[in-house]
């Protein structure tokens, strides 16, 4: 049986407006707080004490490379600059938060991850694997979530509520990008800005399908000992209209998808973090 997204959607399409038009929901008592540096977006996300969305604040980045910041100073440059303007949005001081990594990465890029947010300014309360931050957004407790990110892609199953598996392999949007940029012979700078382009989707999606053909036989080794009814695809790199369906074809399991895929782990991360305070 498919899980119902409607509440999900419900809140990222709230979330999407407080985003772009940098909006602050009304809120009572401390905020919680997470920081998504992600490959292509860094994304601050802040909710209340019942995960109600507040506000948020994004902006593209190139610093985080596979899980890998590429960039130390520079990251912690930008979440600083986005931690001040959330403070001026929300009216409050920021002083925790969480932050989430994809689920292979090693101990000593999980610690260089939790030093770029406590070097912008915030106490770092909780650090989750990106997939499982997004499932507490779906609310699926059985199943399959896998993150589509920049650099990676990232799946964890559920059963029961518990996470039992999570998995990871560098292949995601930027593997799209050197792929267009390589057919057309465009610079990778604007191969991505083709890519990011709506009007271009059923050109670029036709060139970088055998990449999304790639990730989805990523995600069926990972799932083949496990018995998974639904696949939930999120993240930017899975923005495509034509996604989840070349996803099912290629594994045979029921994919859907949320209706704002690049905000679903960034909310999920705010989600898992502890109490903020005044």
């Amino acid at each position: 049986m498919e899980f119902d997204l409607t509440k999900c959607n419900k809140i990222l399409d709230e979330f999407e407006i407080l985003v772009n038009e940098g909006k602050c929901n009304d809120y009572e008592g401390p905020l919680k707080i997470g920081v998504d540096l992600g490959t292509a977006n860094i994304v601050l996300a802040a909710v209340d004490m019942n995960n109600n969305p507040v506000a948020g604040v994004t902006c593209r980045s190139s610093l985080v490379k596979d899980g890998i910041v590429v960039d130390y100073i520079g990251a912690i440059k930008v979440v600083k600059e986005l931690k001040i303007k959330l403070e001026k949005i929300v009216n409050t001081e920021l002083t925790t938060a969480a932050t989430a990594i994809p689920p292979g990465i090693l101990g000593g890029n999980i610690k260089v991850i939790s030093n770029v947010v406590s070097g912008a300014g915030f106490y770092v309360n909780n650090v989750i694997d990106e997939p499982t931050a997004a499932a507490t957004v779906i609310q699926c407790t059985d199943g399959a979530v896998v993150d589509v990110g920049g650099g990676t892609t990232g799946v964890s199953i559920l059963k029961d509520g518990e996470v039992i598996f999570t998995g990871d392999e560098p292949t995601g949007g930027t593997h799209m990008t050197l792929t267009l940029a390589g057919y057309y012979g465009m610079t990778i700078e604007d191969g991505e800005e083709y890519k990011l382009d709506k009007a271009n989707e059923d050109d670029v999606f036709h060139i970088v399908e055998p990449v999304v053909e790639k990730m989805a036989a990523i995600i069926k080794n990972y799932v083949k000992d496990y018995d998974v009814n639904n696949i939930y695809v999120v993240g930017g790199a899975c923005c495509f209209e034509k996604f989840q369906t070349v996803f099912e074809q290629y594994i045979g399991i029921k994919t859907v998808k949320p209706s704002v895929p690049l905000l679903v782990t960034p909310l999920g991360i705010a989600m898992n973090s502890k109490i903020d305070c005044y």
